[in-house]
């Protein structure tokens, strides 16, 4: 059964007494435990589709069902991670996993376990006491996932959370969320720009077309073990041919849009 269904989802504003329409029609159907990743131009709608499930945005049309039931406002169940880690500065890493945990009513000695356990998951356990501000970027943002671990919702909800970082830094980061999908099996919404990253992680990947963004692509990848061989393997490759020749004509129609 889906653990989310989209039905024709439209979204539009207004500017400069212009209607501008992101998303169009948009339709798809998310099964629990698809590790979903969205590819598409800039200003497709990626990330407004991705804040409409989360419920931090509204919708002008269309329906969206969470666990056949309407889509409500932001809850517990579905977890975001944004490219900007969005950390509490005044909170240690340690306090900012406590964080969510706190918000659920555990108490002092769960919450304090469960926090080591999670910076313990993203080898940070010996950075707990450091507060954002002296941690490096790829640290903050594997404080971030240790935090959405400890809210451990139904659904991640993330928006190119790795796409200010170093490449090295990246596939490493690529990796242990890889390692940590396998072993808990969350369902997973991820937005990039990133081709290779997109094939890497995803065992779903979406295309989406030029503004308004729609489905143009929806591809299945094999769900096996994802090693760095696999990043040089010839099914990797082939895959990521077919990817940019689905993309490549919606990049060259976004650009063109903003050139008008």
């Amino acid at each position: 059964m889906p653990i989310l269904e989209v039905h024709r989802l439209d979204k539009s504003f207004t500017a400069d007494d212009e209607k501008i329409t992101v998303l169009d029609g948009l339709s798809l159907s998310i099964e629990d435990g698809d590790f979903v990743s969205i590819v598409g131009p800039t200003g497709c709608g990626k990330s407004t589709f991705l804040h409409i499930v989360g419920g931090f945005e509204s919708k002008t049309g269309g329906e969206l069902r969470f666990n056949e039931r309407p889509l409500g406002p932001p809850g517990p169940d579905r977890g975001m991670m944004f490219q900007d880690h969005s950390l509490f500065p005044w909170l240690t890493a340690f306090g900012n996993v406590c964080w969510p945990l706190e918000m659920k009513g555990l108490a002092k000695a769960k919450r304090t376990e469960m926090a080591h356990k999670y910076l313990d998951l993203v080898h940070l356990a010996r950075y707990a006491d450091l507060y954002p501000e002296q941690l490096s970027g790829g640290m903050k943002q594997r404080v971030a996932l240790a935090r959405l671990l400890a809210l451990d919702p139904q659904m991640f909800l993330m928006d190119e959370p790795f796409g200010a970082l170093d490449s090295q830094t990246r596939e490493l980061l690529q990796e242990e969320l890889q390692a940590i999908w396998r072993s808990r099996r969350k369902t997973v919404l991820f937005v990039t720009h990133d081709i290779d990253e997109a094939i890497y992680l995803g065992t779903r990947l979406i295309v989406f077309t030029a503004r308004p963004g729609r489905v143009k692509a929806d591809i299945g990848i094999r769900a096996e073990e994802r090693t760095a061989s696999f990043r040089k393997s010839p099914e990797f490759f082939t895959m990521r041919s077919r990817v940019w020749d689905l993309l490549r004509d919606e990049v060259l129609k976004a650009r063109a849009l903003e050139e008008r």
